[in-house]
């Protein structure tokens, strides 16, 4: 069986000289599949999404990237393997204008941008209409539209988003979701960690539950939204 294109094995390890925070934990993500760690706050998913990222001490476990180890990587090399990386929060220039929040997230291309701007319009026409205003002027779900826009610049193999829902409402969640489910279909692999877990597990071929920085439950979105325990721990019956 082929390697996930992203995995982060066995990972023990937290920030600085701190205490562990993930223990022997393990994620992975195949091509074009969306995966998504969901658990109750405080559980360690964020934390496990930086381990892969590269933003955090490991003390064991690896993570490797279309099949090549990039664990001592920097996150910014991890940008140049194919990475995108879209935190909770500050995640776009606000004086910025939308365009120009697009093309900052070209920096490490030196070839033409301008069919993948065109792909990031497509899939958010209202950054189009927008496009000369201050991403700072934009709703909520606007800005998160444009972050994600701005990781897609660099044309990831991998786009993993931290909370990409949190603050927004309903329907823009729904939307958000099923633009994620587009950029998956083009063969990007999709890695999230969302406090929506229902609804994330709708559209997650494959999601993790974590509890105290380990993995508690690994299957696919719906089979975890089927199970009995699952759902009455983590879901609210």
């Amino acid at each position: 069986m082929a390697e996930p294109v992203l995995i982060g094995e066995k990972m023990s390890g937290g920030y600085g000289n701190g205490p562990d925070i993930l223990h022997d934990c393990t994620i992975a993500v195949e091509k074009g599949e969306i995966a998504v760690i969901v658990g109750p706050n405080g559980a360690g998913k964020s934390t496990a999404m930086k381990a892969v990222f590269g933003m955090l001490n490991l003390r064991q476990g690896s993570v490797r990237l279309n099949g090549q180890d990039i664990t001592a990587l920097s996150p910014q090399a991890r940008v140049g393997k194919g990475m995108g990386f879209v935190p909770q929060t500050s995640n776009i220039f606000p004086s910025m204008t939308v365009e120009e929040n697009l093309e900052m997230g070209a920096f490490i291309r030196d070839d033409d941008i301008t069919r993948t701007m065109a792909q990031v319009y497509e899939l958010f026409p209202i950054l189009r209409d927008k496009r000369r205003q201050a991403a700072g002027e934009l709703s909520g779900g606007q800005r998160q539209q444009v972050a994600v826009g701005r990781a897609l610049m660099t044309k990831p193999t991998v786009l993993m988003l931290d909370e990409p829902t949190a603050g927004v409402s309903p329907i823009v969640m729904d939307e958000l979701f099923d633009r994620i489910i587009e950029i998956a279909r083009t063969g990007i692999s999709i890695l999230m960690v969302e406090q929506n877990a229902r609804q994330a597990l709708n559209i997650a071929d494959k999601g993790y539950v974590m509890v105290q920085g380990a993995n508690r439950y690994t299957d696919t979105g719906a089979a975890l939204l089927a199970d009995p325990e699952v759902r009455k721990s983590f879901l609210g019956g």
